[in-house]
C-alpha cells in the first residue's frame, strides 16, 4: 500500500486517534470529544484505511492499540499539544472570566493553600469563583472523571503507582499530575501530655491511643503500614474525618493523632499543642495536583493549575 497523502488527510482525525488511544474506549473518547459513538467509530475507520492499519483491537471491555498505533501516538499527541498552545494563549482572560472551579482536597491542604489562591484569584481574575469540596478518598480518579472536580490535591501514592505502571506497559493514562510541595507527618498531642517530654520510643508510641484522620473511615493508614513492616500496630480508638477536628480532640484528650507538619500552625491552636518526630521511618509525603487529561490543554484550567502551584510558592511550600 503507498504511504498516506498528508495533503489530502482530515486532521481531525488525528483528534479522535489520540482521544480513543487515551482512553482505550470509543464511548468515553465520544463523550470527551462531543461526538456519537457511531461517529467516533467512522472516524477511526477512516484513519484506519488512510494508513493501511486497524490501529486498535477489541481486548475485553475496552480496546488495545496496535504496534502500529503505539508507535504512532507520541508524535501525534505532541503535535496536537503544540498546536493547542499556539491556539489557545488567549483564549481564557482571568480579568474578564467569570469560572467557577471546583477543587477536592483536605481541610489541612486547603488551609495551606487556599488563603494564597484566593489572594491570586482576587488580584487577577475577581469574577472567577472557587468551590472547594472535602477530598474522600486516596483515590480521586472517578471524581475527576465524572467532572464533578476540575482538580484533586493529596497525597496519591497508589494512584501515581498506578498510572506509572500502566505508563511501563503501554496502558491507557487518562490522568495528569504535578507535584506541589512535600512535606512530613509528626505525632501531635496536648502540650502537657505525658509523653510530651523525655524520650519517646517506638514503644511508646505503639502502647499510646491514637486518633486517626481517614478520609474513607477505615480504621488503618500509611503510618500503620508502616508499623506493619517493623511487625507493629498502634490502638486506633478514633477516626475522623478532617484534621482540624484531629487537632482539637488531641489538645484536649490524652490521644495522639499524626498531622502534616506544616499544618500545626494553621490549626489555630498550635500553642496548646506538641509536636514529636515519629520514632520510625516514614516516607516523605508527596502531595500532588492531579486532573483528567481531557483538561490538560484547555487555558482556564492551565491558568488554575498555575494559581494553584503559585499559592503553594506563596505559602513556603513549593
Amino acid at each position: 500500500m503507498s504511504p498516506p497523502n498528508f495533503r489530502t488527510l482530515d486532521l481531525n482525525l488525528l483528534r479522535v486517534f489520540d482521544e480513543v488511544l487515551a482512553e482505550r474506549s470509543l464511548t468515553r473518547a465520544a463523550r470527551n470529544l462531543s461526538l456519537t459513538q457511531p461517529a467516533v467509530s467512522n472516524a477511526m475507520q477512516r484513519l484506519r484505511d488512510a494508513l493501511g492499519d486497524e490501529l486498535v483491537q477489541r481486548s475485553g471491555q475496552g480496546i488495545e492499540p496496535t504496534p502500529r498505533a503505539m508507535a504512532l501516538w507520541p508524535a501525534v499527541r505532541e503535535a496536537l499539544r503544540q498546536l493547542q498552545a499556539s491556539l489557545a494563549p488567549s483564549a481564557f482572560d482571568p480579568l474578564s472570566a467569570d469560572n467557577t472551579f471546583v477543587l477536592a482536597m483536605a481541610d489541612a491542604t486547603a488551609a495551606m493553600l487556599v488563603p494564597g489562591l484566593i489572594d491570586i484569584v482576587e488580584n487577577e481574575a475577581p469574577g472567577v469563583s472557587l468551590r472547594v469540596v472535602p477530598l474522600l478518598t486516596r483515590d480521586p480518579r472517578r471524581l475527576l472523571d465524572d467532572e464533578q472536580a476540575e482538580l484533586a490535591v493529596g497525597f496519591f501514592p497508589a494512584v501515581l503507582a498506578d498510572l506509572t505502571a500502566r505508563a511501563q506497559v503501554g496502558k491507557a493514562i487518562p490522568f495528569e499530575h504535578q507535584r506541589l510541595y512535600d512535606g512530613t507527618y509528626v505525632c501531635v498531642m496536648r502540650k502537657d501530655h505525658p509523653l510530651a517530654q523525655g524520650a519517646f520510643t517506638l514503644d511508646k508510641f505503639c502502647n499510646a491511643r491514637h486518633l486517626l484522620v481517614s478520609f474513607s473511615g477505615r480504621p488503618y493508614g500509611f503510618i500503620d503500614e508502616s508499623l506493619a513492616l517493623l511487625k507493629r500496630e498502634r490502638r486506633v480508638v478514633l477516626t475522623v474525618n478532617q484534621f482540624f477536628t484531629a487537632g482539637r480532640v488531641v489538645a484536649n484528650s490524652n490521644l495522639l493523632t499524626v498531622l502534616p507538619r506544616k499544618f500545626i500552625d494553621a490549626t489555630g491552636i498550635a500553642e496548646q499543642l506538641v509536636f514529636r518526630e515519629l520514632p520510625f521511618q516514614v516516607a516523605e509525603v508527596h502531595v500532588e495536583a492531579l486532573w483528567h487529561r481531557r483538561m490538560d490543554l484547555q487555558s482556564d484550567h492551565q491558568w488554575l493549575r498555575q494559581a494553584v502551584m503559585r499559592a503553594a510558592e506563596q505559602a513556603g511550600m513549593g
